[in-house]
């Protein structure tokens, strides 16, 4: 919805709302739009599924919904649906506090957020993987390696550099370490934080079954530590986050296991950068930002070579 006018309008009978103003267009993705707005005072955001997209926002937040029952901190919904196209939409509350990285991890109001947030992280974690993954039928089990395997073929690329990580990962992956409800993308950026750390986990999108410690993998990989030393978020150490997730979980986290899942969250954005640059080389959107993405493919080759290092 383009027109801004329409889009109020959509938005004041949707929530039965007299006036609605202050819209403010935000990145969305290719999956969707989203709008901050304010309906009769109250602040709120709204997600709009795009026209072709393959994700269902209804789905979304019925996941959005379950997770806040078990005390996961989320932007409290407010309403979702279709809408006359039958496109999906969510509106949830507009969280107040920060999502940007680097002031996260650099300005002096965040640092005693910084101080506690690798602990919020791991005890966020331990409360979501502890719900029975019954609760979330809705939801697809996925094989991370599998898929890696897939994107790479279908991307066509040569990397020795990522068929060596694959090698690696096929010879020493660990039994699984349950089957719980998997965030699919839990780091700085989707994450609400304000001066006391962590207030809302955000962007569900990628939320599958799956191996729990897929997410502290992905949390503890260096491209999530913006340039940071702590090796988790970037924020802080790796018993900090076991502790907490231990606590909520009742499950105790293997180092090990949590390597093998940090290296394939390696692979993994480095396959993602090469598809995300292919968007603007092949002139399918012509981006800046996508170009420079890009250029970290190597980085990441570098980061996987780090990794695997004495490790064969």
């Amino acid at each position: 919805m383009s027109d801004r006018s329409q889009l109020s309008a959509w938005l004041a009978q949707h929530l039965d709302a007299r006036n609605i103003d202050k819209i403010e267009r935000l990145s969305g993705g290719a999956s969707r739009e989203t709008y901050h707005f304010v309906a009769d005072g109250r602040p709120l955001v709204v997600q709009l599924q795009r026209p072709g997209s393959e994700r269902s926002l209804p789905d979304e937040a019925e996941l959005v919904r379950l997770v806040a029952r078990h005390a996961v901190p989320v932007a409290p919904m407010v309403a979702s649906g279709t809408d006359g196209t039958g496109a999906g939409f969510l509106i949830t509350e507009l969280v107040p506090g920060e999502t940007i990285a680097r002031r996260i991890l650099r300005d002096q109001r965040y640092e005693m957020a910084r101080s506690l947030l690798a602990g919020q992280l791991g005890a966020a974690l331990g409360v979501l993987h502890a719900i029975d993954s019954d609760e979330a039928d809705h939801l697809q089990a996925l094989d991370q390696l599998v898929a890696a395997r897939s994107y790479l073929d279908e991307l066509d690329i040569a990397s020795p550099v990522f068929e060596l990580a694959l090698r690696w990962l096929a010879a020493h992956r660990p039994p699984p370490s349950g089957l719980g409800i998997v965030h699919g993308d839990f780091r700085l950026g989707n994450f609400v934080i304000d001066e006391g750390g962590l207030v809302a986990v955000l962007d569900w999108e990628l939320a599958h079954l799956g191996d729990p410690m897929e997410d502290l993998g992905w949390l503890c990989s260096k491209a999530w530590r913006f340039g940071s030393r702590a090796p988790v978020a970037g924020v802080g150490e790796y018993d900090q986050l076991y502790r907490a997730y231990e606590r909520e979980s009742g499950v105790a986290v293997d180092s090990g296991v949590v390597l093998w899942w940090r290296v394939l969250a390696t692979l993994k954005w480095g396959t993602m950068c090469v598809g995300q640059a292919r968007v603007h080389l092949d002139g399918l959107t012509r981006s800046h930002e996508l170009a420079a993405i890009g250029r970290r493919v190597s980085q990441t080759e570098h980061d996987l070579l780090t990794e695997l290092e004495g490790r064969w």
